[in-house]
């Protein structure tokens, strides 16, 4: 725990320090507002390690569990990767500031050192398919019953209970049920996924305010509780708009199929126009493009009519951005307040100049991979200067240093080694 936490604790059955609710003193300077939380985190892939990366930028110590040999699943998925043995852009991306233990949890010895761990932890975090967890002895119960002051966080694809609950789930798998795909349809009517998980880091993000609430909740009432999170959910919660709508009217709220929000070729690219929150902006639009204003024809003069007719809409509006550059076409939308931005592709986003003023990028030395570039937390805060940026670990590369934190002695740690509990 943090120097700056004050804690109180008696010696357990088991030799090492029982948890106690950490006190802080507030008087006491504080680098990160996180520090002297620990979190156990068992989750993987995306939903869980990006959440519990944004509590680890902020100070929480989080002791990420791995299958010896095989770690994180997203540790093996990167396609692009030169070498197999080369780290993952996928594990990079979302792990850093996170200390790996390599660990058996289906061996009975491996089972009592996340129970250890979790017994001295403030948040248990995993993601397993409902059942999975209860079935390991890992259940909200189980350790609950051993550190009452817990908080259990249990991320799942579509909840814990009901006909889904042991469907496998990801973000897009969910999509398609949550009504995104099929309202994300291309011109010829079929429904499309998003290529971003959209939901997997939305619901990351979830899990961090939750994690925020109950530990300030638990500062308060001084009691532990449990969170669910589940990516359906969350997909909803994201569609707010249009489920209100939904249910309110019984009608779709689609805004790029029912308002004049599109895309057009220019003269070396493309742009996207946002022609809303105006008396007349597609009038606008023609005159500064210097077309015929197309609202003169009966045809196309209201929006009903514009969204209707929508291709000859889209044919007649084209011709006027194909005669200027993506540039120009922006210069003169934003001359008459029109919402612009050309289409950019990934690579030149990370290298315009908003995004370097941003400093959202940020740059991490890693003991194997040397230094890379990813992108670091959207959150600026006033009184944290840098976000932590300790580099993603290596597989099993705080095995031992965790150990012995927890208690347990270089004899004990070496059979673990021979008996396949951690990693060698």
């Amino acid at each position: 725990m943090s120097k700056d936490m004050d804690s109180s604790s008696t010696a357990s059955h088991d030799g090492f320090p029982a948890y106690s609710i950490q006190t802080i003193n507030w008087e006491k300077p504080m680098a990160l507002p996180l520090e002297g939380i620990r979190i156990c985190d068992l989750s993987q892939i995306m939903f869980g390690p990006c959440g519990t990366q944004v509590l680890g930028d902020f100070g929480a110590d989080v002791i990420k569990i791995e299958r010896p040999g095989i770690g994180d699943i997203s540790r093996t998925i990167d396609r692009h990767r030169a070498d197999r043995n080369d780290e993952s852009a996928n594990f990079l991306g979302m792990n850093r500031n996170k200390r790996s233990l390599a660990l058996d949890v289906k061996s009975p010895e491996g089972l009592a050192i996340v129970k250890r761990i979790a017994k001295n932890s403030d948040v248990f975090v995993h993601n397993y398919r409902p059942g999975v967890i209860e079935r390991l002895g890992l259940g909200y119960d189980d350790l609950r019953a051993e550190n009452e002051k817990l908080i259990y966080v249990e991320g799942s694809g579509f909840g814990v209970k009901g006909p889904l609950a042991g469907k496998g789930g990801m973000d897009f798998v969910a999509q398609a049920i949550a009504g995104v795909a099929h309202g994300n349809k291309d011109p010829s009517g079929k429904p499309q996924l998003f290529p971003i998980s959209a939901s997997d880091f939305s619901s990351g993000m979830i899990l961090a305010q939750g994690v925020l609430l109950a530990l300030f909740h638990r500062e308060r009432t001084g009691r532990g509780q449990k969170i669910e999170i589940n990516l359906l959910d969350v997909f909803l919660v994201m569609q707010q708009q249009e489920v209100t709508q939904k249910l309110l009217t019984g009608k779709d709220f689609n805004p790029l199929q029912q308002d004049p929000m599109d895309v057009f070729a220019t003269a070396d690219g493309h742009i996207a126009v946002i022609a809303v929150l105006r008396p007349n902006p597609i009038s606008d639009i023609c005159n500064a493009l210097e077309i015929p204003d197309i609202t003169a024809d009966p045809a196309l003069s209201t929006l009903a009519k514009q969204m209707a007719n929508r291709e000859e809409y889209r044919r007649r509006m084209a011709e006027g951005f194909t005669k200027f550059t993506t540039a120009e076409c922006e210069r003169r939308l934003d001359a008459v307040d029109i919402l612009c931005s050309p289409v950019l592709p990934l690579g030149k986003t990370l290298k315009h100049p908003q995004v370097e003023e941003n400093g959202i990028l940020v740059e991490i030395s890693h003991p194997k991979q040397g230094k890379f570039r990813t992108v670091g937390n959207a959150i600026k805060s006033s009184e944290v200067d840098q976000i932590s940026l300790v580099p993603p670990p290596l597989l099993g590369q705080h095995s031992e240093e965790v150990l012995l934190e927890f208690g347990y002695s270089t004899g004990e740690i070496e059979v673990f080694k021979q008996s396949n509990v951690i990693n060698k």
